[in-house]
């Protein structure tokens, strides 16, 4: 379990410094499909170093939903949740260390965080916001369960799970800045702090539901005898 929570924690970290870091640090030059294609590949790049020891899920919501579909141990949720959490925490710090070593010093300016009406990259309100996450979240989860079936090609899942994120955040970035991912918001809320700390619990709320939703739909309509 320690080895788990281990790679849970430095998996988590890796996917805030590459995604939310290139954000904060290269956004000006990649864009909004630069920013996605980052986070796509932190995913794939941590589910061929992790995959084999924690199932590298990286976020609270691949954890929590996978238990609903009765794909990971209940006993397991809530040590993964804080490893990704403190994860999170971690690789926010480590880009606020770099930012903040930038010539004429550096402002958070909402440090890649999520949020809705003002906080919003294009200004959606809070309706949007629930409903895209929820949204983004479920079918994140359906991607996810069906792809590390044993029907499905393993050495494969990684890469449909990281290009599956990469097409949610080039649709989500304008609405949310992109969360489906409670740990990844809260590393970065927790420097940017605000208004974007008072809106993090959306970012708990709507991907945690999301999550089960797409659990319990697996299990009920989906699953086979070919489930790992």
């Amino acid at each position: 379990m320690q080895k788990k929570l281990a790679a849970e924690f430095l998996g988590t970290l890796w996917l805030v410094l590459g995604g939310c870091g290139t954000a904060i640090l290269a956004g000006s030059t990649v864009g909004w499909v630069g920013v996605s294609i980052a986070f796509g590949l932190t995913v794939v790049s941590m589910a061929y170093a992790i995959g084999h020891i924690s199932g590298c899920h990286l976020n609270p919501a691949v954890t929590v939903g996978l238990a609903a579909a009765g794909r990971h141990p209940k006993g397991e949720v809530l040590g993964y949740v804080i490893a990704q959490t403190l994860g999170a925490i971690a690789g926010a710090g480590v880009i606020y260390l770099i930012a903040s070593g930038a010539y004429g010093g550096y402002e958070a300016d909402g440090f890649a965080s999520n949020g809705f009406r003002e906080q919003s990259p294009e200004r959606y309100g809070l309706k949007a916001a629930l409903v895209c996450e929820v949204v983004m979240t479920f079918f994140f989860l359906l991607v996810i369960i069906g792809a590390t079936s044993k029907a499905a090609t393993p050495a494969m899942a990684g890469l449909a799970i990281g290009l599956c994120l990469t097409l949610i955040h080039l649709i989500s970035i304008p609405i949310t800045n992109t969360s489906v991912n409670p740990a990844r918001s809260t590393g970065p809320a927790l420097i940017a702090g605000g208004a974007y700390l008072g809106q993090l619990w959306l970012f708990w709320v709507a991907p945690l539901v999301g999550a089960v939703a797409a659990g319990i739909v697996h299990k009920m309509l989906l699953s086979g005898d070919d489930e790992a």
